[in-house]
């Protein structure tokens, strides 16, 4: 099925304007154009705009994704270089996903300190409670953390 360039901006949530842009940086090489000019997006196109968004979600820059592209237009001599780039890119996902694993430890933390506080009426009070104290120190690695 053929969708114009509205369609798909709907269908993607994507501006025209970037949908045009994606192509003009040659990472939709294979929407085609009507003999008018117009755009004409396939289901595989819209597969291919999903890929995309998905790698730039996942940090990678649009050189990379355009790296991407051109290798999978190569074929199969590039398989190797394909699977190592998303296995990079994983492994990327993995150390985003840990720290952002720590950083909400640190945040239960401080809620439960805060709640604390606001029990006691005092941080300084909440400070003293046994439990928050090992976590604290858990967490922070002896660091000392006032606020």
């Amino acid at each position: 099925m053929g969708y114009s360039i509205g369609q798909v901006s709907k269908k993607t949530g994507l501006g025209v304007h970037t949908l045009r842009y994606y192509e003009k940086e040659g990472l939709l090489p294979f929407v085609s154009k009507t003999s008018s000019g117009l755009r004409t997006y396939s289901d595989n196109d819209l597969g291919w705009i999903k890929m995309i968004e998905c790698l730039k979600a996942t940090g990678m820059p649009l050189k990379g994704i355009k790296q991407y592209i051109d290798w999978f237009i190569e074929g199969d001599s590039t398989l190797t270089k394909r699977l190592e780039m998303f296995e990079k890119q994983k492994q990327n996902l993995e150390n985003q996903l840990s720290q952002i694993q720590n950083n909400m430890q640190m945040i239960d933390y401080k809620i439960r300190l805060y709640q604390k506080a606001v029990q006691l009426g005092s941080l300084q009070r909440a400070n003293q409670d046994k439990e928050l104290q090992k976590e604290k120190v858990k967490l922070f690695a002896n660091e000392q953390i006032d606020n």
